[in-house]
């Protein structure tokens, strides 16, 4: 095959030397004990300088004996499956992957070697550049290979698991194991990221199993990133870069000006956690996308199955991760797609909230989803938001009617927590959402906000105000005051004399501060800040427009706007400590609640062939 319009006298000598016998009687020397020709053979195959012609040689002799590789000869199976098939020949490749399909068919004792080698070629390989005796480097990004070796190890991967039905249980473990560490360049975690997403769409009984590994180790990128602190760094960086431009405003070298102007690098995150999150999240909302559509169109079967796995997961990891940033986004974006999709999700938030078999954390983690997710996502019409009113509303009146008789009918957030979290869901949505309600017609609009009588909630003895967040608290008084709805200056004013209890500074002395945040509520939905991914994001959110006829008193207006940025379009901006996320653990009994698998049709094939 390789003879055929080669110039003899001018070419070197195909490398075909062997030595020993073949394949066949190597291995019967070996059973009588004569082990010199077997190490001679594993040495010959683990020829780094090994050509085309003699690889396909020892494949095919491999192929002709493979009944009689059994487990006695897995150290010569380990180094054949060594071989550098990537990236060689077609003639190569094809006859490596009938080898693997024939070893794997005879021997399944191999599949979990075979395995393991596809999923190893999963990462661009790592080049190793020494200085100073310290590795300076992660992957080789630049070779131009790097798709087609992935579509080959894809290749392998559905033949092992068409000749071995139970691929997938072996699969799973070795995909947990081989994943890379956070700690890994962004290409790293790209590559093994995308081509883990791949694997779901051909195996998709896996892809429950692969979306769980993939956003559980992003939640540990973004909880180890906290929104305040990669604001702060990317501003820190422009400041940095404008203050070098005007230094160098005179600088008349051509070339220095062009990198500084260059764009190149704007859309690069510099905080490196957020620029790793970045990335991952990219891949992963186009994943959701091209899943979700053939042609261009949404395939409602293939969606309602995806949000199916994905809710899932929100389960299992998302819901119970405290102060994670980006990556409920994912869901977020799916429900985007389609109205009933976010409607489904809503009523999954809803009963979660109200469950009292669910732990209380969780169940106050569902309200705060479902404020946040009412209040920015503008894809949901004002129906929508009323309905879900007419569910939260209802049920803080009966919580109130249940306690105000009782002996626990004062604020204590360990006795109530979920009703709190319930309220602050309420009065955030209206910040958000009360234009629209009231919009079109304002007589309907003010009737139906008075018939929530939220003056009743304000009033109880549970005191939800006191527990709430100052800036929401402050910004729904002000609302409510200018629509005569709710009048809660009073209570707020009597909430502030009577100051919460205060943790005395680390440092001794009398230095106290006051816990504004009792509930450690956040709000999951929140500005999104990475850049590359925000441009998925960005059309379908709603952002924080300041209510500029809001009559708020001289007192109230200061009170709030401390709260917030300037730059920002969150009046929550610095309200809440920046703490990073706590990744917390669901009891065995909550995991009973969770769906069971369920798998998708004909794979798209737009996610497939998208480039690296």
């Amino acid at each position: 095959m390789e003879i055929e319009g080669r110039d003899f006298m001018n070419t070197p000598p195909l490398k075909t030397v062997r030595f020993g016998g073949n394949v066949v009687a190597t291995l019967a020397k070996f059973k009588q004990g004569d082990t010199s020709d077997y190490e001679l053979l594993k040495h010959q195959l683990a020829d780094p300088d090994i050509k085309d012609a003699q690889i396909i040689n020892w494949l095919q002799e491999f192929r002709n004996c493979v009944t009689q590789l059994s487990k006695d000869h897995e150290q010569l199976i380990y180094v054949a499956l060594r071989l550098p098939w990537l990236g060689r020949s077609p003639a190569v490749v094809e006859e490596y992957l009938a080898f693997l399909s024939n070893l794997v068919s005879a021997q399944t004792v191999y599949l979990r070697a075979c395995l393991k080698m596809v999923v190893s070629n999963f990462t661009p390989k790592r080049v190793k550049i020494c200085e100073g005796g310290v590795d300076i480097s992660d992957s080789d990004d630049d070779d131009e290979n790097l798709p087609r070796n992935f579509d080959q190890c894809h290749q392998a991967l559905q033949l092992i698991s068409r000749y071995v039905p139970s691929t997938s249980r072996f699969l799973m473990p070795i995909l947990i194991e081989n994943f890379p560490f956070v700690q890994k360049s962004s290409r790293t975690l790209e590559c093994y990221v995308h081509n883990l997403l791949r694997v779901a769409v051909y195996i998709p009984s896996l892809r429950r199993d692969i979306l769980e590994l993939i956003i559980s180790r992003m939640l540990k990128l973004d909880v180890s990133a906290p929104r305040g602190e990669i604001e702060e760094v990317e501003e820190n960086a422009v400041q940095q870069e404008m203050k070098g431009e005007e230094e160098g405003l005179f600088d008349m070298d051509e070339d220095v000006c062009s990198v500084k102007s260059s764009p190149e690098g704007t859309n690069v995150m510099v905080h490196p956690v957020a620029e790793r999150l970045d990335t991952l999240m990219v891949v992963l909302l186009a994943f959701i996308k091209d899943m979700c559509h053939v042609n261009g169109c949404l395939d409602v079967e293939r969606t309602k199955d995806l949000y199916k796995d994905l809710v899932c997961v929100f389960d299992k990891l998302i819901l119970p991760t405290h102060a994670s940033c980006h990556v409920q986004y994912a869901l977020f974006y799916l429900c985007s797609f389609r109205l009933a999709l976010a409607e489904a999700f809503l009523e999954h938030l809803w009963k979660l909230l109200q469950s009292l078999s669910h732990p209380a954390v969780l169940r106050q983690s569902a309200a705060g989803y479902m404020g946040s997710f009412l209040a920015r996502a503008n894809f949901l019409p004002v129906a929508t938001v009323r309905a879900c009113l007419d569910l939260l509303v209802p049920w803080l009146h009966l919580y109130i009617d249940s306690q105000d008789s009782g002996s626990r009918a004062y604020c204590d957030i360990t006795l109530h927590g979920p009703f709190y979290n319930a309220c602050q869901a309420v009065f955030y949505t209206l910040l958000f959402r009360h234009r629209s309600i009231l919009e079109g017609n304002m007589k309907k609009g003010l009737a139906y906000l008075q018939g929530l009588n939220l003056e009743r909630i304000v009033m109880c003895q549970l005191n939800p105000l006191k527990v709430c967040l100052p800036a929401v608290t402050n910004m729904f008084a002000a609302i409510t005051r200018k629509y005569q709805l709710v009048f809660c200056y009073t209570i707020i004013e009597r909430n502030n004399r009577h100051v919460l209890p205060v943790v005395r500074s680390s440092v001794g002395g009398d230095c106290v501060s006051t816990n504004t945040n009792p509930l450690d509520s956040f709000f999951p939905f929140d500005p999104y800040v990475l850049k590359r991914s925000s441009k998925l994001i960005e059309p379908l959110y709603q952002v924080w427009e300041e209510p500029a006829d809001t009559e708020v008193d001289t007192v109230t207006t200061k009170r709030v706007r401390q709260c917030s940025d300037a730059d920002e379009d969150d009046f929550l901006q610095g309200e809440m400590p920046e703490t990073k996320g706590v990744m917390s653990m669901t009891p065995g009994s909550y995991e009973s609640h969770l769906h069971s698998p369920s798998s998708v049709g004909s794979p798209p094939i737009a996610f497939l062939q998208r480039p690296f």
